[in-house]
């Protein structure tokens, strides 16, 4: 679990860092970014996919980098004008816990919320238009070793991340949803 999110954190701050030394915006955490996540975050609580009074579903068996323990919910939602998929994930911790533990106690065992949504086509045609975001609990973006934010275009172009992970996935780089999505 814990080499996992390591390789991934490594792989990410290493994005960051040849982005800087060749004085390119790198294609993930800028400021556009960070806004653009906070307005889906904003949704998401309106809609109650995360905060307080957040609707519920069974937890289910994860794996790294997500939570041991996962909720997903999967809609459509508009930002800035534009209509598209989104994909909320939920996910749950530590090692070992269980559907149980989780129901009775998903706050304290809440460690990030991850979330797809479909930008507007031409966003990153190569990744089919996706968003990526990885929340704290608290609603705060979450940030790499090397203090970069996780929304955008997280990891586009390195061997591990978001991107890279979700390219395995058939059709639409989501996992959970080969007959959902569309």
């Amino acid at each position: 679990m814990k080499k996992t999110l390591l390789a991934t954190c490594a792989a990410l701050g290493l994005i960051a860092t040849m982005a800087s030394a060749e004085g390119n915006k790198p294609p993930f955490g800028s400021a556009e970014d960070v806004a653009y996540a906070q307005a889906i975050w904003d949704l998401m609580v309106a809609d109650k996919l995360a905060g307080p009074g957040m609707i519920r579903a069974l937890p289910y068996e994860g794996s790294e980098p997500h939570g041991l323990m996962l909720e997903t919910f999967y809609t459509e939602a508009t930002i800035e004008g534009h209509t598209g998929d989104l994909v909320v994930k939920r996910n749950f911790g530590p090692e070992g816990v269980s559907a149980d533990e989780v129901l009775k106690n998903p706050e304290g065992h809440l460690g990030a919320y991850t979330v797809m949504f479909r930008r507007e086509a031409g966003y990153d045609p190569e990744n089919l238009d996706w968003f990526w975001a990885r929340y704290n609990p608290d609603g705060s973006i979450a940030k790499n070793p090397k203090g970069m934010a996780l929304a955008g275009q997280v990891a586009k172009g390195a061997d591990t991340g978001c991107i890279a992970c979700h390219q395995g996935a058939e059709g639409d780089l989501v996992f959970t949803s080969d007959h959902l999505m569309k």
